[in-house]
């Protein structure tokens, strides 16, 4: 694939670096839930999707004005692989890696204490199973689940709440949807119906810098 991550990270760091007036660099780690799939092959009915797991990654982000900015964001998620039907379950080893830039908003101006605000961006999430593929995967006949990469695209939603510790070090909380098609090379459904997009909530804590 020609669309590389570095490409990437200078292109969403166009608007930061064309409208920056401070900037910001931390770091956060957390956990995140995805929203599983329905899946159905005559009449058998199940869900797929990927597992819950911890997240961890790294912001570089920009002042525009008291209350605007933006922010280039990368967060690493170990999600496996599933499908499930009834009580049968089937997994295999996967993660997935989003790069993004959000816009957000803030409810109150740079310099007070404590900022609640919202984001919303968009970018590319990059899925890749990692585990070997057995010789037999139980519910095979509605998803199998492979040992592939994927690039889809990201549309990111969310918001939290920065806390200013000093000065300079800010103490951060974040929540966003990671919202992307369905990666169909790796949960791949042959004769299956298989709808829906996959929705990533991850939670994250984290720590940063201004300067």
């Amino acid at each position: 694939m020609r669309l590389t991550l570095k490409s990437l990270t200078l292109l969403f760091a166009l608007p930061s670096l064309s409208l920056c007036q401070n900037w910001e660099v931390g770091a956060a780690g957390g956990y995140g839930f995805i929203r599983d799939v329905s899946v159905s092959s005559g009449t058998v009915t199940g869900k797929a999707g990927f597992g819950s797991g911890y997240a961890f990654g790294a912001l570089l982000g920009s002042q525009f004005n008291r209350i605007a900015g933006g922010e280039i964001r990368y967060t690493y998620r170990a999600d496996d692989l599933r499908v499930s039907s009834g009580s049968t379950t089937a997994k295999a080893a996967a993660r997935s890696q989003a790069l993004h830039y959000d816009v957000l908003i803030h409810a109150a101006p740079k310099d007070s204490p404590i900022r609640p605000f919202l984001a919303l961006g968009g970018g590319v999430k990059f899925y890749q199973g990692t585990g070997v593929e057995p010789a037999f995967q139980p519910l095979n006949n509605l998803v199998i689940l492979t040992h592939t990469s994927e690039a889809q695209p990201l549309i990111s939603v969310g918001g939290g709440v920065k806390f200013a510790v000093t000065k300079r070090t800010l103490v951060r909380l974040d929540v966003r949807d990671y919202a992307t098609p369905l990666p169909t090379s790796l949960l791949a459904a042959p004769g299956s119906k298989m709808s829906g997009w996959i929705h990533d909530f991850v939670f994250l804590v984290g720590v940063s810098t201004k300067f």
